[in-house]
């Protein structure tokens, strides 16, 4: 079958479509918080966050293009079914695709309305009026793009993405020009274990998640480009995957020096999004305000775009009858429920669930990449992702401050990271498994 060769152009459009994708709300709030908490001891929790906020999304889409997007092909049809389902309805209307447009309505909208507090009953129960209004409008701009996914690749990686980046470079080198407070004393977790703590907090952009998402949307988009033979989907999607990284780690790094060096502007805050803010509105006055918004919403609409059209292709390849488009605006309605259920819920409750199911999307990741080296990979991928599972789960319950002591003998439980040492070593002993061996057939 014929390929088509993509141009520079074309490939720096889907690198910049794919930073962007992964580019929303949870990645401009946390690190500057993190940032302020680690103080003092921020290089080592700026390296975690970057392995599980960078290092991992990079090496999960990695995995995809070497499975061709088939990363759990040797995964029982029910647990690899149930597992993409946890995934896509995680980082899709349960949570992530919610967050963009609370996010960008907290940050982007909020310090422009004269009353943003303002409540009005609605079916027995208070709403907040103009978040409402504000995230059924996101939501129907959302729903507009991602209805037309052949598209996607000019709209958001050619259009909005470039704009995206001008504002955000600006916004990172105000923070290298413009002199900072002294960097502060860490505090809570950030005293004893920066740099776990840093990893545990890159949880939250739920990227690793979204990696296996994006991965197979993106290599959908190039079939539809006309690139058709495997081994050109994968170098694309590898390029793509390294210009995203290269941005992602860019901001990051950045919005981390930003919340260390805040001082004043950090008092008070509860969150990133506060802190920035703050930063913006006292440097660059009504203007800055306008550019932090712009950023903010750009990134947050992109990131919504992304969830949703991989979640309506994966969705309808899973029930044909709903068609595509049907399912674009059924989960835009849903988005746009939940996410007037409020930010701090959301955040609060999406915590324990992504301990549990992190760990699991970050086995599948290494077992992807060891499948050559296991002489029986069908049943090393099953017990490396039952074992992280199995302690997955415990982690999760412990983040929901339940009590978990009777594992205080395990390495970084305490950090919430039980899961490693045993999956570790069970990916270990896997691959020095004996081939199965097979009964010779008497003629």
């Amino acid at each position: 079958m014929q390929t088509t060769k993509m141009s520079v152009t074309d490939t720096l459009g889907l690198g910049f479509m794919t930073f962007a994708f992964f580019l929303g709300a949870g990645n401009l709030i946390f690190p500057p918080f993190a940032g302020m908490l680690a103080g003092e001891n921020m290089s080592f929790a700026m390296f975690g966050f970057l392995i599980t906020a960078v290092g991992m999304p990079l090496i999960g889409l990695i995995a995809v293009a070497k499975s061709n997007g088939k990363v759990m092909a040797l995964l029982p049809g029910f647990a690899a079914t149930a597992l993409a389902i946890a995934i896509y309805i995680i980082i899709g209307p349960a949570f992530a695709a919610p967050r963009t447009a609370l996010v960008a309505f907290e940050i982007g909208a909020r310090p422009f309305i004269g009353n943003p507090d303002a409540l009005m009953m609605l079916g027995g129960k208070e709403f907040n009026i103009a978040q409402l209004i504000y995230t059924l409008v996101f939501f129907s701009v959302v729903m507009f793009l991602s209805l037309y996914p052949g598209q996607l690749l000019d709209s958001v990686g050619k259009v909005l993405t470039p704009v995206l980046i001008l504002l955000l470079v600006g916004l990172a080198s105000s923070v290298i020009i413009i002199p900072g407070a002294e960097v502060s004393q860490p505090v809570g977790d950030y005293i004893n274990s920066p740099l776990t703590k840093g990893i545990i907090e890159g949880y939250n952009t739920m990227d690793t998640l979204a990696s296996l998402m994006f991965g197979m949307l993106i290599i959908d988009l190039l079939r539809k480009k006309g690139v058709n033979e495997a081994a050109d989907q994968t170098k694309y999607l590898i390029r793509a995957a390294f210009i995203a990284a290269g941005g992602l780690a860019f901001v990051y790094i950045s919005l981390f020096y930003l919340g260390a060096s805040a001082g004043d502007f950090a008092i008070g805050a509860d969150n990133g999004g506060q802190i920035l803010t703050n930063y913006v509105t006292y440097h660059f006055g009504n203007l800055g305000s306008l550019l932090l918004s712009t950023v903010v919403t750009l990134a947050c609409l992109t990131t919504a775009v992304g969830l949703v059209t991989a979640c309506a292709e994966f969705f309808n390849e899973l029930l044909p009858r709903l068609s595509y488009k049907l399912l674009v605006v059924l989960l835009s309605a849903v988005c746009a429920t939940v996410a007037n259920v409020g930010l701090a819920q959301l955040i609060s409750v999406s915590i324990p669930v992504l301990m549990t199911i992190y760990p699991v999307a970050i086995a599948l990741v290494l077992v992807t990449f060891l499948t050559e080296r296991f002489a029986r990979p069908e049943f090393s991928h099953r017990i490396v992702l039952t074992v992280a599972l199995f302690f997955g789960i415990f982690d999760g319950l412990q983040a929901a401050e339940m009590d978990m002591s009777f594992l205080d003998f395990m390495p970084l439980h305490a950090e919430g990271m039980a899961w490693l040492l045993p999956t570790a070593l069970t990916a270990i002993v896997c691959l020095f498994l004996p081939k199965k061996r097979l009964q010779k057939v008497q003629a």
